[in-house]
């Protein structure tokens, strides 16, 4: 296998399977990726990987503790130590003149997710550019000092560098990135074919790896893997009345696709609370369902939308509605052989509304206790084509079938959101768990269903309040 490594190419007889963050430390010495969470939840370990599309070489930032070496065969990867110049880049610069860095050990991390976020970014945002940094954590600063670093970088640049021209040119000439990313595209090896066939057992089949590298990474390191390419074409598509999600369309695809932004508001942020960049860019659609976490938040926004899994074994499909797919808790109508081929849905249509609420103990890079979407049209002032679904409160991701009885049909009011809610909370049987009782997971889902009200139809606090009393 080989790939590009910062400024060279590389060649490795590794196992496909072993986590990337293993090579780069043990095999090339790069000691800028750091060992530390190992659950793609600290950072710390964060790299670029570069993809030609097109007319140039795209970024995204990953954690490489969650990241097969097989998934790098072709692509440019790039540790903190392929950003390093004789003297302090601009971004470093930034955070030592404004304290960002203490301990030091998440800076590299930071430099690199920030990296990344310049070589993609359409504009000079701070907001965006904190967001791209949300899935790195410091301990020490507080963050106020990370953020008027991105802050004194921002300005310094956005009057420099306009964001319409060639990208890498730029940040080239700002010494932002070293002067053999002009030539990247020159080190890159000629993707290898992929061999033809199909995953067979004792093959663990891997696509974004972010739970299965978590749950079982030893397996995976020695073991023999199947590794999921990512789409060749687009990973999301509309085809007559339906829109299609390829197997391996990853989160941050779903966020950015502007085929569900034409059809189904809200998704990207759905997608924003599921995780943090690094996440999404590597979290694919087959991953969120067969994981068959009873709050998975893919999961859950794909049954209020009515979606279908198509299911393909080699010879033939087959195609299961979302909410028949889950037949017990981490058990699937999924045959020997089959793997998720797509999924698709057929959008609500013009005046549709979607809303995804959802409570942890963090906003984003978390876990839910309980979480909650729902898909829904006015029509002459009653809701209609009602569908609402709820994670972490049964076995399986539900959808809310009584919930939806007591909605369609009835008029947005507080006394219909209320009503929903007491049947939402009567329909669902919840454990006690590390993430809350089962009684205060009955109160969370009522409280989400009382929140899509309030952010679709603008049901205030006191109307609510109204309402009880």
């Amino acid at each position: 296998m080989r790939f590009a490594l910062n400024d060279r190419t590389v060649e490795t007889d590794n196992p496909p399977g072993m986590p990337a963050l293993d090579f780069l430390r043990r095999d090339r010495g790069l000691t800028g990726v750091k060992y530390a969470c190992r659950e793609g939840d600290c950072g710390s370990c964060a790299v670029l990987v570069g993809r030609r599309l097109a007319d140039r070489v795209h970024y995204q930032v990953v954690t490489s503790c969650l990241l097969p070496l097989g998934a790098l065969a072709g692509r440019h990867v790039v540790t903190v130590e392929g950003l390093n110049r004789r003297r302090l880049n601009p971004i470093q610069q930034a955070f030592v003149d404004r304290g960002a860095s203490q301990c030091g050990f998440c800076t590299p991390g930071f430099i690199v997710s920030l990296a990344g976020h310049l070589l993609e970014t359409e504009r000079w945002d701070v907001h965006d550019a904190v967001e791209a940094v949300a899935g790195n954590i410091c301990r020490c600063t507080g963050y106020a000092s990370i953020v008027r670093s991105i802050d004194q970088m921002l300005v310094s640049l956005s009057q420099r560098v306009d964001p319409l021209e060639p990208r890498i040119d730029a940040l080239v000439r700002e010494s932002i990135l070293p002067d053999y990313f002009l030539q990247v595209a020159d080190l890159l090896p000629d993707p290898e074919p992929l061999e033809p066939g199909r995953p067979a057992p004792p093959q663990i089949i891997v696509s974004g790896g972010t739970d299965l590298y978590v749950q079982r990474p030893h397996d995976l390191e020695d073991g023999p893997v199947f590794i999921v390419p990512g789409p060749a074409a687009a990973a999301i598509w509309r085809d007559g009345d339906a829109v299609y999600l390829a197997a391996t369309a990853t989160a941050e695809d779903m966020k950015r696709s502007e085929v569900l932004a034409g059809t189904v508001g809200g998704i990207d942020r759905a997608m924003e609370l599921m995780g943090s960049l690094p996440i999404r860019n590597r979290a694919t659609i087959a991953g969120n369902l067969v994981n068959a976490s009873p709050i998975g938040d893919m999961t859950i926004t794909l049954l209020a939308l009515g979606a279908e899994v198509g299911l393909f074994n080699g010879s033939g499909h087959r195609v299961v509605p979302l909410d028949e797919f889950f037949l017990g808790y981490k058990n699937l109508d999924l045959r020997p052989a089959e793997l998720v081929e797509w999924v698709r849905f057929i959008p609500p249509g013009e005046g549709a509304k979607f809303n995804f609420e959802k409570v942890s103990k963090r906003t984003h890079l978390d876990i839910a206790s309980v979480n909650s979407a729902i898909s829904v049209k006015l029509t002459g002032g009653r809701l209609t084509g009602v569908r609402i679904s709820a994670g972490g409160v049964a076995p399986i991701p539900m959808k809310l079938a009584q919930t939806m009885a007591v909605l369609e049909g009835k008029e947005p009011s507080a006394d219909t959101a209320r009503a929903a809610a007491e049947t939402a909370r009567s329909e669902i049987s919840p454990i006690s768990d590390v993430r809350g009782s089962a009684e205060y997971k009955r109160l969370l889902l009522g409280q989400l269903v009382l929140a899509h009200f309030q952010v679709l139809f603008e049901i205030g606090a006191d109307q609510f309040a109204k309402a009880r009393t």
